[in-house]
């Protein structure tokens, strides 16, 4: 059964776990997923929601074939916008990372790849302050206005694209402090397990994933919540 609601309030502190959606429907269960993944941190501009999806990204992974041979911006400082920076560097023919610090984030391993691609430059103590770009014929994007985070200077930065890796944020508002967490607000589960602290609930994919954040991967995991809830519901007291 699929049932289109959103859920509102979760009480996992005995079972049956009781869940009730926006609608006012309530659900009982011996057993419980969660799936609700994780959404990417925007910059919160309103020219980067305008092109969102037409030159800028959370995604390397899904959208860097679309810029091959063109020239991309990155935000960030963390991991995250390292390998994002690295793997665009593959297609694109210049990679701008651009970051409000002096210094990175990422790990020494990452930064130093990072430095060693010729393709790669930082631009350092600098914000996104608006994405500049055409809505005519189609929307795309032509460059990034940059601001120096200490003087205030501003420049335009000719760009085809942004991606945005500022990190994630996990969908747990709805569980609170009933779950143990990761640092980051990602669900705790068992090492190659998708148990987690609460007995018979289960945590897949980008909720509780935050390393790997991909739609294979997230399937995998699916599965095996699949699997240990079915294993759980035969045998609750083992």
């Amino acid at each position: 059964i699929i049932v289109s609601d959103q859920v509102e309030t979760a009480d996992l502190s005995e079972r049956p776990f009781r869940v009730i959606t926006s609608s006012g429907k309530r659900y009982e269960t011996e057993a419980l997923i969660i799936a609700t993944g994780a959404q990417a941190r925007w910059l919160g501009l309103p020219s980067e929601e305008r092109f969102r999806g037409f030159g800028v990204s959370a995604c390397a992974t899904c959208d860097g074939i679309f810029f091959i041979r063109k020239h991309v911006v990155v935000v960030g400082g963390g991991n995250t916008a390292a390998e994002e920076a690295l793997f665009l560097s593959k297609y694109a023919s210049k990679v701008t990372l651009v970051h409000r610090g002096a210094s990175l984030r990422a790990e020494k391993i990452l930064q130093q790849r990072l430095f060693n691609d010729t393709k790669i430059e930082v631009v350092w103590e600098h914000v996104v302050d608006e994405v500049l770009g055409n809505e005519e014929p189609a929307l795309s994007v032509e460059g990034i206005r940059l601001r120096h985070a200490r003087t205030g200077a501003v420049q335009n930065l000719p760009a085809d694209g942004l991606f945005v890796a500022i990190g994630h944020s996990p969908s747990v508002r709805v569980f609170g402090d009933q779950l143990r967490q990761k640092p980051g607000g990602y669900i705790w589960v068992e090492p190659g397990s998708t148990r987690t602290s609460v007995p018979g609930v289960f945590a897949a994919g980008d909720v509780s994933d935050d390393v790997y954040r991909q739609a294979v991967t997230a399937a995998g995991l699916g599965c095996m919540a699949a699997i240990e809830a079915e294993r759980f519901l035969a045998h609750p007291h083992s």
